[in-house]
C-alpha cells in the first residue's frame, strides 16, 4: 500500500515530533503550520496568534505498519485534548488541539477517536477536526528539535515525559 499522511496539532510541535519519530511505520515527521489564513507564515508570525495557524506535525506513514487509528490513539494519549487553545504553559490558538484530515476516511476516523476517548477525558474533548488546506513546513531549526537539543530544559521537562508516556502505553509500537 502507498504511504499516507496525517497532520496533527497538540500544543508545541516539538512534542509531537519527538513522539511520532519513535513510532514504527512513521517514515517522516515534519514540524509546521496549518489551519490559518496567512500564506507562508514564519514562526514569529504564528506565535503572534494573528495568522490563525496551529503548530502541527505532518506525518508520512505506512498504513501496513501503523494505522491512522493507532496514530490517533497515541495523539489522544500524549496531549490533553480538553484544553482550549493551550497545552500546559503554551497558550494561544497556535497551540490548539487539532486534526487536519486528508480524506473523508480520516475525518470519520477522527470523529470515532474523539468518541472513543471522550470517556477517558470526561467527555470534554475540544479537538478541532478540519480538512487540511495547506501545510507550511516550519523553519529548519524547528525540525528534529528534541533529538538535536536533548539537554535543553524544555526538552527535559516538557517533551521527555511525553516520549516516556509513549514508551509506557505503546511499547509495541516503538521503533527498534
Amino acid at each position: 500500500m502507498a504511504q499516507e499522511q496525517a497532520t496533527l496539532g497538540g500544543g508545541c510541535f516539538w512534542c509531537l515530533e519527538a513522539v511520532y519519530q519513535r513510532v514504527k511505520g512513521v517514515e517522516r515527521v515534519v514540524s509546521g503550520y496549518a489551519g490559518g489564513h496567512t500564506p507562508d507564515p514564519s514562526y514569529r508570525d504564528v506565535c503572534s496568534g494573528a495568522t490563525g495557524h496551529a503548530e502541527v506535525v505532518q506525518l508520512t506513514f505506512d498504513p501496513d505498519v501503523v494505522s491512522y487509528a493507532d496514530l490517533l490513539r497515541v495523539f489522544f494519549t500524549i496531549h490533553d485534548p480538553t484544553q482550549l487553545n493551550r497545552q500546559g504553559n503554551d497558550v494561544g490558538t497556535q497551540y490548539r488541539s487539532a486534526i487536519f484530515t486528508h480524506s473523508s476516511e480520516q475525518e470519520s476516523a477522527a470523529q470515532e477517536a474523539i468518541a472513543e476517548f471522550a470517556s477517558v477525558w470526561g467527555g470534554r474533548i475540544v479537538t478541532q477536526v478540519a480538512p487540511l488546506t495547506t501545510f507550511y513546513p516550519a523553519e529548519d531549526y524547528h525540525q528534529n528539535y528534541f533529538d538535536d537539543n536533548p539537554y535543553q530544559p524544555y526538552c527535559q521537562v516538557i517533551i521527555e515525559p511525553k516520549v516516556a508516556k509513549l514508551r509506557a502505553h505503546f511499547l509495541q509500537m516503538l521503533k527498534a
